[in-house]
């Protein structure tokens, strides 16, 4: 053998033994590791472009919650530096006009309301600026590099605040809020002017880009229930020549003023006719009022967020696509829209400078969960500017995404996720985890997830994981989403177990060993698939509804829910049967499923009696059953303890009832062992 022969040999053989040690030291991700996976987001982009500021949220088990603090970076992916490490942590940061100061809202001290701060670039230390007697949010630089605008709630009076004291605190139910107004502040001398005033609320804002006027959505009150009364409207800076323009009855966002001024785009929820429980769209109407247009009539997807060009002739936004989603420009006068992105992926969040005219977003993908990137707006290849989470592909063993797609028993198509085993051998079958996302009106992507699903943990432990895109998702056409209209459950459970005859005809699944899990509208229908049929082997219920009439009145929105069954309970001949035979509580008699359910305490979205009717039904008669509760938690947990108890507690109870063997708690960093090991 030649010199040269057994040198490439040689260099091929420490190719393969590298390789192989570096597979060797990845290994399965722990719920644990999971949960201490940080989170980006609110990516800036600096005013001359050379810089991007955003937020890094990571797991304080101290704290028992995830911390936010600012970072900056180079646009060229250099010079990466954390710029804040308040103990409360920090969020919305915004760039000064010139680029030389940062504001950003952060609690620090004995305050207990979140405040304006201001730092400089160069770093230091931050001052603060507001001293507001309410907490304030969503901050907004006036051109001129003068004042910041921000939107506070109004403070209670003297005479609440003593009868605070003195605990005679009885209060009017849904009346105990204070309306939220647009307030300014002087960047110099930190006074603070008023902007707005009355009984309503400023929800949300845009300045105009050259500082002289305001579109914004004004609603009753700030209560989420409400969010359907709120409207557009427009006013000069100051508050003055406010003009109302839409007068309809479906919830709307992202009021944003074009270049010149003399038009509005907003989204909802809606047709051209303004009717309720479609596909978010794009709608332009004249910022003096008139004729309303709507521009994304025939684009089969929802829209999630949109903007304006820099010289307003175009549109950019982001389209939910189904399992994916994806940036577009779109004519200002409509028309066919291009696709600036693609890929098996998310855009998570971002925006856009119309100076630069550049885009800066979060792309979350299978095996990363969300760099920041920018795109010219004129489209081109996207660039990568952070690699924070290059180490989770080299550490751990990650599963296998795969779009699936197959029909429903009308014949529809219908698309979900499959994510395969982490030792996935074809020909072998595996248990099945069904996860059922909330909503409905959302729909699971290609992406890494979140720590309510934990599909990295489930699939280290020998699950394939399917998450179905069923009837009443966004992204597949207003047809798709619309079919719950009038009956919620006509073809989104058959859906759902479509789906699984699906992977079970792909030989993945074992149709034995099956697991059904959701959270809110997952749980709704974990509670419907449990009363349909006991094909499952245990299933898990998080925050869901079991039934629709009681649930109408005790949640804090019901906007929705009225055309999912053609009207309200309380009206003159309810329509009785729409709701009573579309809820869960109606068939629980046939649940054979060992089922448990979860939900916060404070959950105002689904509460707590949902879960206490179907556990409370199920105990009764007899089915293995156990409702948790979180203290403090709202619809979506928080605590960092608390999010580990559901993990834990639906891992034991599937590897109980699916697989047949015990399963060993994992303990939180602050109680010493991280990980627990998988019983031999």
């Amino acid at each position: 053998m030649n010199t040269r022969r057994r040198s490439v040999l040689a260099l091929a053989l420490l190719v393969l033994t590298a390789s192989l040690a570096q597979a060797q030291a990845r290994r399965p991700m722990t719920l644990v590791d999971v949960l201490n996976v940080p989170h980006l987001g609110s990516p800036q982009l600096s005013p001359d472009g050379r810089q991007i500021l955003f937020v890094k949220e990571e797991a304080d088990w101290k704290a028992n919650q995830r911390i936010s603090h600012i970072w900056r970076i180079n646009a060229d992916g250099t010079g990466l530096v954390q710029m804040t490490n308040g103990e409360k942590g920090e969020s919305g940061p915004r760039w000064s006009p010139d680029g030389s100061t940062i504001a950003f809202v952060a609690k620090r001290g004995d305050s207990e309301e979140g405040q304006i701060h201001l730092l400089g670039n160069a770093g230091g230390e931050a001052r603060r600026l507001s001293k507001h007697e309410t907490s304030v949010s969503a901050l907004t630089w006036s051109p001129d590099g003068s004042s910041i605008y921000f939107l506070a709630a109004d403070p209670k009076s003297s005479e609440e605040k003593d009868r605070d004291k003195a605990r005679d605190d009885v209060f009017a139910f849904d009346e105990n809020y204070k309306q939220q107004h647009l307030w300014k502040i002087g960047v110099t001398d930190a006074a603070e002017r008023r902007v707005t005033i009355g009984d309503y609320s400023v929800l949300s804002y845009n300045l105009s880009r050259d500082g002289k006027r305001i579109a914004c959505h004004r609603g009753p009150d700030p209560l989420y229930g409400s969010a359907d009364q709120s409207e557009v409207w427009v006013m000069d800076a100051d508050g003055g020549n406010a003009t109302q323009l839409t007068r309809n009855t479906v919830p709307e966002n992202g009021a944003e003023l074009s270049p010149d001024n003399s038009q509005v785009l907003f989204l909802a929820q809606a047709n051209l006719r303004f009717e309720t429980y479609y596909n978010r769209k794009i709608f332009v109407i004249p910022a003096s009022g008139g004729n309303v247009r709507v521009l994304t009539a025939d684009l089969p997807h929802e829209v999630e967020w949109a903007t304006w060009s820099k010289d307003g002739g175009s549109i950019l936004f982001v389209a939910n696509m189904g399992v994916h989603s994806e940036i577009f420009r779109l004519d200002a006068s409509g028309g066919k829209p291009a696709q600036l992105t693609s890929g098996e992926h998310a855009i998570v969040s971002g925006g856009y400078n119309p100076g630069l005219d550049r885009m800066v977003f979060i792309i979350d993908e299978p095996a990363n969960p969300g760099e920041v990137w920018e795109l010219p707006a004129a489209g081109g290849a996207p660039l990568r500017v952070t690699h924070v989470f290059d180490d989770i592909a080299r550490n751990f063993l990650l599963p296998k995404q795969e779009r699936i797609e197959w029909k429903g028993a009308d014949g529809v198509t219908v698309e979900g996720l499959l994510f395969y085993p982490i030792d996935y051998q074809p020909g072998r079958r595996y248990a099945l985890a069904v996860q059922t996302h909330g909503g409905p009106q959302a729909s699971d992507k290609f992406g890494f997830g979140y720590w309510l699903n934990y599909v990295q943990a489930l699939t280290a432990k020998g699950y394939a994981v399917l998450q179905p895109n069923y009837r009443g998702s966004t992204g597949y056409g207003d047809t798709f989403l619309r079919d719950m209209v009038g009956h919620y459950f006509q073809n989104a459970h058959l859906d759902v177990m479509a789906g699984v005859d699906h992977v079970i005809k792909m030989g993945v699944a074992d149709p034995e060993r099956m697991v059904k899990m959701g959270w809110s509208g997952g749980g709704h229908m974990t509670n419907k698939i449990i009363t349909f049929t006991d094909r499952f082997k245990a299933a898990s219920s998080g925050a869901g509804a079991s039934n629709w009439i009681s649930m109408y009145a005790q949640s804090d929105v019901r906007s929705y829910r009225t055309p999912w069954f053609g009207g309200s309970p309380w009206q003159k001949n309810m329509p009785f049967a729409a709701y009573w035979d579309n809820s869960p509580l109606k068939y629980v008699a046939n649940v054979k499923t060992p089922t448990i359910f979860l939900v916060g305490q404070q959950d105002v979205r689904v509460p707590p009696p949902q879960s206490v009717e179907m556990y409370r039904a199920l105990k009764s008669n007899g089915v293995p059953t156990h409702l948790y509760m979180a203290p403090r938690e709202p619809h979506v947990w928080g605590e960092l303890h608390h999010d580990l108890f559901k993990m834990n507690v639906e891992l034991d109870w599937f590897e109980k009832y699916a697989m047949g063997r015990s399963y060993t708690w994992e303990k939180a960093p602050s109680e010493g062992k991280e990980a627990a090991k998988e019983p031999r």
